[in-house]
């Protein structure tokens, strides 16, 4: 009886704290993407996305963890628990764990942009085994309640252990990797924010488009535009000077 209460408690409170530093990452997203790259705006702005970031991935596996505990006491609109489960527990765990690691990678990437062994600091390495099990659990949960949809978080969450990985790992990273795997990092943490803001909040609002794929996709395409725009802005002058001096 205890457990029925302080569960739907908590999780109300880990909601609340989700949608807070979520709606702050929403906002400041845009001023270091926008923005004056380097600047003093860039800098504090992009501090204040990543751990608004990080809170925002921290309260949100409160959220999944509350769901995994009491699937319809948590979600009482809802009828199917092995469903809810998936999506709202084990889906949304990964998701969280995924704006984890891309916001404290990103944030290493240009901390440590003149000392790459720093990138392999134990959190950063933990947080891609973390990512690699939660993807790898969210394939299986989608194969057992049939959830196919399910699988874009897996899809994404190793390709991002692998893109990691494969710039942590390296002895001698060319020049501007860092700054192109901040970019890909950073907003590929906005990304994930602004799909749990339509998916999950969409769920409460107008529940018949809270998974539908267009919905899902509006954040992806939009915030892979900025990426491949982002790291093509970053190549030029250096592509252009390597011109110049040969």
């Amino acid at each position: 009886m205890l457990m029925d209460m302080l569960v739907p408690a908590a999780f109300k409170l880990f909601v609340a704290l989700h949608i807070a530093f979520g709606s702050v990452g929403l906002v400041a997203f845009w001023i270091p993407v926008a923005g004056l790259k380097g600047g003093r705006n860039h800098r504090r702005w992009g501090r204040v996305f990543t751990w608004s970031m990080i809170l925002t991935g921290a309260a949100a596996i409160g959220v999944s963890t509350c769901t995994l505990l009491d699937p319809l006491g948590t979600h009482p609109q809802l009828s199917d628990a092995a469903w809810v489960s998936g999506i709202f527990g084990w889906m949304m765990q990964g998701l969280a764990i995924l704006t984890i690691n891309l916001a404290w990678y990103g944030w290493l990437c240009i901390r440590n942009k003149t000392d790459h062994a720093g990138n392999r600091e134990w959190r950063n390495l933990a947080l891609q085994a973390l990512l690699l099990l939660a993807s790898i659990n969210c394939a299986w949960q989608s194969w057992r309640i049939g959830e196919p949809l399910m699988l874009g978080m897996p899809a994404i969450g190793l390709a991002t252990v692998a893109t990691n990985l494969w710039f942590m790992l390296r002895s001698s990273p060319a020049p501007l990797d860092w700054l192109k795997e901040h970019i890909k990092a950073l907003v590929g943490a906005g990304i994930s924010v602004y799909t749990a803001f339509f998916a999950f909040g969409a769920v409460r609002t107008i529940p018949e488009l809270a998974l539908h794929p267009g919905l899902w996709s509006i954040p992806l395409v939009i915030g892979l535009t900025l990426i491949i725009y982002h790291r093509h802005a970053v190549s030029r002058p250096a592509a252009a000077r390597a011109r110049s001096r040969g």
